[in-house]
């Protein structure tokens, strides 16, 4: 709301500097007056006058040009000759009122200026009758409003583009029973153009009353949760005193505006109307200094963006810098003026504009189904508004410090020269942004789009679909390229827009650029390396690689290096030209082989057809289901062990699938084949001697087979070493 009231304070010190400027001579003038000025006579008289002027004669003595002086100084002398014309305006201004008086009183006769004030409220009454008709009239449209969803952003934005036509439709009326009725009929020139003053700022004064409607929607109209569709997150209380407040102000804008603008019907001169601006400034002042001491305070749960400084800090801070900008203002530097007041209005209007847009689009509410809008749209709609902002503020700096943004002139000023090139710099940067944020935006939605996960054991990562884990992999180099394309090219065309030639900066870093390619020929080798890896589609992100002594899942990349992280948790960091002959166990599919022990007397048909079924039984698994491409299945007999014979048992299945249906395996086999009667043999170890039976070796037998050994050594040494 501060920002609203700091636009509308822009807009009538803006009006008022050039509605203030003397009309510029007729070009055959300005031709004759500078011959005049090449002719030699006059050069040598006004030398003469030069040389001959008293010491305490200012205007003579002074210099042609202000850069022979320091610039405090020549501050402090346009300061004080615009306080010196305001004190020799202010005296004369009773004068002058008479005279408006005397020339009203002479073109609308002996009623004078009351019937110039009845009229121009006849006409605005007519146009607030016009205005509610349509008003009524537009009812289809109001009800299309209210049955928007308020807790989608799509219903929400629908409410305001309703909202909006309905006041574009009640504003058009206005105009229409206003100024148009007013110029139906024939008036006498001075009283058509004062009562056309007037009611343009009354249909001024009326679009922002609409435009408040539809963007803080005050208590008066009656709106059930209002607070959920107004553009800003605030109470009712603190959007009637903005309201209220910002009327006030748009209000005395207005009319000051209308007012000044009657300026050459009067024969007010500018010093006139800079002195008539001071009374109006003052009014201002107040009216701005009121709406903030008088605002309510807000609450916790309106202080979604809690500031740095309490309320009645704030209000403090507020007031000096108006107090601040009212003084720049009076004393007549110009420039000072708009720069103070454009770093804070800029500055406050692409907050409040970035603030509605995320609530106005916010995501609905969890119970909600309706789903939220894409980022990259808030993110184009969000820096959309702030470009324009920045772009309309520097054009109107521009405009009233009277810089031409078309050229460069080499004759310009020095401070025009920096001012113009700030301007530019900042429309650039804008752009700039503007621009990153799209891409960026549209990058991160493209690679936070996952395929839906079909199985994580606590070891597997989820499995992301091909296409998208080739997105992830490339995109985020992509983004780093583009953000050193678009820095580099901001960067020289600010260069550029501030008069630095550019030229010999590109050459030069064409000729370093040689240099460190030479120096550096490691860095370019990876790089390059990199660049082939990422063609040949080697490997990409979420991908279990080896390479060398390496091996690990991609985690990411950079212009120069990989990061693979190990299944142990270490983070290896690996130049692209030092990865060689890369072996990648995570692409399309992969096929695990491994052995099963059965006792030498096992039925191996009858085993074949149980770890078949076990296989079926995983592979309809919902866990495992969407990982098997082809079931666990006996391949044969691979050899015949010590122990018993070896089966070959194989599983085809997407990378990283086999490691827990492996282990479900087993479980499955070792329960099956016990409840069949089918042996799992474990090694044992026999002992032969004077013990009448073997003893298994195992825990509880380990110290009688001990005690057999040490008294079998004693006995037959020899034999006992064969032995063993």
């Amino acid at each position: 709301m501060l920002a609203l009231l700091a636009s509308l304070l822009a807009f009538h010190f803006l009006a008022t500097p050039v509605l203030a400027q003397v009309s510029p001579p007729a070009p055959d003038k300005v031709e004759q007056l500078l011959d005049l000025l090449d002719d030699p006579t006059v050069k040598d008289w006004l030398a003469a006058r030069r040389t001959q002027a008293p010491a305490g004669d200012v205007t003579a003595a002074a210099p042609a040009d202000d850069t022979d002086r320091g610039m405090m100084s020549s501050a402090l002398e346009r300061v004080k000759g615009h306080l010196t014309r305001l004190a020799h305006s202010w005296p004369l201004m009773p004068q002058r009122f008479d005279t408006v008086r005397q020339v009203v009183m002479k073109d609308v006769g002996e009623r004078g200026g009351l019937s110039v004030v009845a009229l121009i409220a006849l006409f605005v009454g007519v146009g607030a009758v016009l205005s509610y008709i349509a008003f009524r009239l537009a009812r289809p449209l109001r009800l299309w409003v209210i049955a928007q969803d308020m807790e989608t952003p799509q219903g929400r934005v629908g409410k305001f583009g309703g909202r909006f036509l309905v006041g574009l439709l009640m504003l058009g009326a206005f105009t229409i029973g206003s100024a148009g009725a007013f110029l139906l009929f024939e008036w006498p020139p001075l009283l058509r153009e004062i009562v056309l003053a007037y009611l343009t700022a009354a249909i001024a004064i009326w679009a922002i009353r609409i435009v408040l409607r539809v963007v803080l929607l005050p208590s008066f109209m009656g709106v059930v949760r209002a607070r959920e569709v107004r553009a800003f997150n605030i109470s009712d209380a603190r959007a009637d005193h903005w309201n209220r407040w910002i009327v006030i102000f748009s209000s005395v804008v207005a009319i000051a505006a209308a007012t000044i603008s009657l300026r050459s019907r009067f024969g007010f001169t500018p010093d006139d109307v800079l002195a008539l601006a001071v009374p109006i400034d003052l009014a201002l002042l107040v009216i701005a200094l009121l709406a903030i001491w008088k605002r309510p305070v807000a609450r916790p749960e309106d202080q979604e963006h809690p500031g740095m400084f309490g309320h009645k800090a704030t209000s403090w801070l507020l007031t000096v810098y108006i107090v601040l900008l009212f003084l720049i203002r009076v004393s007549g530097a110009n420039v000072a003026f708009w720069f103070v007041l454009a770093a804070f209005a800029a500055p406050a209007a692409v907050v409040v504009a970035t603030r509605a847009v995320n609530y106005v689009l916010r995501p609905p509410l969890a119970e909600n189904k309706t789903p939220p809008l894409p980022a990259v749209t808030v993110a184009v709609v969000d820096r959309a508004i702030r470009l324009s902002l920045i772009v309309l503020a520097a054009y109107l700096l521009a405009k009233v410090w009277g810089l031409d943004m078309s050229s460069m002139a080499e004759t310009s000023p020095r401070m025009t020269l920096v001012l113009r090139g700030l301007l530019n710099a900042a429309v650039i940067a804008l752009g700039a942004d503007f621009i990153w944020s799209i891409i960026k935006a549209v990058i991160q939605r493209k690679i936070g789009i996952q395929a839906p996960v079909a199985m994580n054991d606590g070891e597997a990562a989820p499995v992301l679909d091909p296409q998208q884990a080739r997105l992830r992999t490339l995109l985020p180099i992509l983004q780093n390229i583009m953000l050193a394309i678009i820095l580099v090219m901001a960067v020289l065309m600010v260069l550029s827009s501030v008069g630095i030639q550019i030229g010999p900066l590109i050459a030069g870093a064409g000729v370093v650029g040689v240099a460190v390619g030479f120096g550096a020929q490691t860095i370019v080798k990876d790089v390059i390396s990199g660049v082939f890896y990422l063609l040949d589609d080697a490997f990409r992100v979420g991908e279990y690689i080896s390479t060398g002594k390496f091996s690990g899942t991609v985690e990411s990349f950079s212009l120069r290096s990989v990061k693979l992280r190990h299944h142990r948790g270490s983070l290896y960091t690996i130049p692209f030209g030092e990865l060689g002959a890369v072996r990648n166990g995570s692409r399309d599919w992969a096929t695990d082989k491994f052995n099963i022990t059965v006792g030498f007397e096992t039925d191996l048909d009858f085993a074949r057809k149980l770890i078949k079924r076990i296989g079926l039984e995983l592979a309809e698994d919902p866990e495992y289901k969407p990982w098997i491409i082809e079931p666990i299945k006996l391949q044969g007999v691979q050899e015949f062990g010590e122990y018993g014979i070896v089966l070959r048992i194989k599983a085809t299945t997407r990378p990283g699938g086999a490691f827990g249906m492996k282990r479900k395996f087993y479980l499955r086999v070792r329960e099956v084949f016990k409840q069949n009667g089918i042996e799992l043999p474990v090694p044992t170890v026999h002992i032969h001697g004077q013990s009448t039976g073997a003893l298994p070796i195992g825990p509880e037998n380990e110290a009688v087979a001990a005690q057999v050994h040490l008294q079998r050594r004693k006995k037959d040494p020899a034999a006992s070493e064969e032995e063993a």
